[in-house]
């Protein structure tokens, strides 16, 4: 009779289970707007810039949402802003081809790290509509330095946004290593299955021969 689970059906199950009390233990807290998982409650700082605006502005949203920053270390979340960058891109001009409006784009990259899960790197973009008058230069810089500041504090606030998202993004990464290990063991159980297949030895015992009995009768010649 078979058996009604298979070798490969239990193990099936068995990692299937792993995965689900592994993703079911991660649990979501509301801090200010937004629902950050629990493994981000702590969390260490680091930065091209460490005393720049936009350190300040996304240690500042770290407060906002109750999220304590500590010192980096091994078996601590980090945060990591690697670099940031502006750009222009012109819409119009004046007569004397001097810039009239053009686009102003923020780009910010960094990256969090997950002991024991990994690292994910993102690219955050902010971009904000100027105008340029060439009749109050001084004006304009001014005006410029506190539009940067606004699209930094929007940049560290889509940061936020993307920490609320991390445990998906985390637990889909732990997904694809727990199915590809799966996958791996159910190979190696039909490579298995397979070579106790070709190995048998059919042993068939047919049954003996039976010998034949010469019986010599004595003859004796009657004289």
């Amino acid at each position: 009779m078979k058996s009604f689970f298979s070798a490969n059906s239990l193990t099936r199950l068995l990692i299937i289970t792993l995965l689900a009390l592994t993703t079911a233990s991660c649990g979501f807290h509301l801090r200010g707007n937004y629902m950050l998982p629990d493994g981000i409650a702590k969390l260490s700082l680091t930065s091209f810039d460490p005393y720049g605006k936009l350190t300040r502005m996304v240690r500042y949203q770290f407060k906002l949402h109750g999220i304590s920053e500590v010192a980096p270390a091994k078996n601590v979340p980090n945060l990591n802003i690697n670099s940031e960058s502006q750009g222009e891109r012109t819409l119009s001009i004046y007569q004397n081809n001097g810039k009239a409006e053009y686009d102003l784009t923020l780009t910010v990259n960094y990256s969090v790290t997950i002991p024991n899960q990994g690292q994910q790197t993102y690219t955050t973009k902010v971009t904000r509509t100027f105008l340029d008058n060439p009749l109050t230069a001084l004006a304009k810089s001014v005006e410029q330095d506190e539009l940067v500041d606004v699209m930094r504090e929007q940049a560290a606030q889509q940061i936020m946004r993307k920490l609320a998202r991390l445990t998906a993004v985390f637990n889909k990464i732990e997904e694809d290593k727990l199915d590809s290990q799966l996958k791996e063991i159910l190979n190696e159980e039909d490579k298995k299955e397979s070579s106790d297949e070709t190995g048998k030895t059919i042993i068939t015992t047919l049954p003996a021969k039976q010998s034949n009995t010469v019986i010599e009768h004595d003859s004796h010649n009657a004289q």
